[in-house]
């Protein structure tokens, strides 16, 4: 059984269709839409009695179902759904399941926010954030209603560890779905699923694509919950391009050994800045003095590939450090082979006001690094000349 079998064999392996000329991994089928022998074979396919390949946009492409099937073999899923991008993996998500309501705990990506607090709201969706510190009042938010809560773990920007069996377990008593975007974790070091998730969420943008050139999303879950998931994906256009996803299977064939390597450099800069004159404070769940530390030993197999710290001095001071860098580049991304760094007051978080960001502890001093695979003595060299 393929799901027996070890992460990196499941990397490279997973999925993969066989085709006539024994190539070693599914071909891209750059086409729209699949011919048939007769209107009982295509009937066949679309009343669903067969599986097979019928038009690309609804996701009946070889190349994205070989995609997915490994997708979810990775999560431990029994199924699982590609998209576009993130945003449209987890716009998909809250239109399905939530429409009784949507709870968001702790600090989430920008774009997000903005949907829960913005967007959804004008279609009569009701939202509500909760800080992480907040998350006791969870039973009090659900009442009776069958809602969606919906968290981070590791959270975007500041790190936070959000422990998932804990909110599963309360969430279910009330009846409510649990989705745990997984985005900064990737599923080598954390897989949701386990500890009592319904859904998993991933931008694929981020280490499942893991070279900064593709824009992807995935849902990971049941079949029964990820149906409803698929209709508002196809009628909305949200299916990934049958390239990119040659491209995330591709990238996926290295997901392990790229994250082990992320996971080392960033534990190696984290330790390095910790103690540093010029920095305040140094978030990484790797670190034994993190809040979170505890539970990230329980739920995480490694501590990701993202450090935030939070430096001396003002705004101004912060952009001139983030300036000074020469290896680590200013981009608003993440995961990618290269290191990046951004402030959340002028990419991720930059749509949230100043009020609201000093609510979620995002101050005007916090710098974001995406720790990628350069040798970290370099990175560690650039950091403290910047810092210097």
């Amino acid at each position: 059984m393929e799901e027996e079998r070890g992460l990196s064999t499941l990397c490279v392996h997973g999925g993969e269709l066989k085709d006539a000329h024994g190539a070693p991994h599914t071909p891209l089928y750059d086409t729209t839409t699949f011919a048939f022998d007769s209107t009982a074979d295509l009937l066949d396919v679309v009343e669903g009695r067969k599986s097979g390949a019928l038009y690309t946009r609804y996701g009946l492409n070889p190349t994205i179902q070989s995609l997915e099937a490994k997708l979810a073999l990775l999560e431990g899923a029994p199924s699982a759904l590609a998209f576009g991008s993130g945003m449209a993996a987890t716009a998909a998500l809250f239109l399905a399941h939530g429409r009784e309501g949507i709870v968001c705990i702790g600090d989430a990506y920008g774009g997000t926010l903005d949907l829960l607090q913005n967007q959804l709201p004008l279609l009569g969706i009701p939202t509500q954030l909760l800080l992480t510190r907040e998350a006791e009042r969870l039973g009090v938010l659900l009442g009776g209603s069958k809602k969606l809560v919906f968290f981070e773990t590791p959270t975007n920007p500041a790190l936070e560890i959000i422990d998932i069996r804990r909110m599963a377990t309360l969430a279910h008593e009330f009846g409510a779905l649990v989705a745990v975007d997984s985005t900064f974790a990737s599923p080598v070091n954390q897989r949701p699923l386990a500890w009592g998730a319904d859904i998993v969420v991933h931008s694929a943008t981020k280490y499942l694509g893991g070279h900064s050139d593709l824009t992807a999303g995935a849902l990971m879950g049941s079949e029964a919950l990820l149906a409803p998931i698929r209709a508002w994906r196809s009628n909305l256009g949200q299916t990934i391009a049958a390239e990119t996803a040659q491209l995330l299977a591709r990238s996926l064939r290295t997901l392990v050994v790229r994250v082990e390597r992320h996971n080392e450099n960033a534990q190696a800069v984290a330790r390095a800045l910790r103690g540093h004159e010029r920095v305040k404070t140094v978030f990484y769940p790797g670190l034994e003095d993190h809040p979170g530390h505890e539970i990230a030993c329980r739920q995480m197999q490694g501590f990701g590939g993202m450090v935030t710290i939070d430096v001396q001095g003002d705004a101004a001071e912060a952009t001139r450090i983030v300036d000074r860098l020469q290896w680590i580049k200013i981009a608003p991304s993440l995961g990618g082979v290269e290191s990046l760094v951004t402030q959340p007051m002028t990419t991720t978080h930059h749509g949230l006001s100043v009020a609201e960001r000093a609510r979620r502890g995002i101050t005007d001093t916090m710098i974001r690094l995406s720790i990628g695979l350069e040798d970290p003595d370099d990175l560690v060299s650039d950091l403290r000349q910047a810092l210097r």
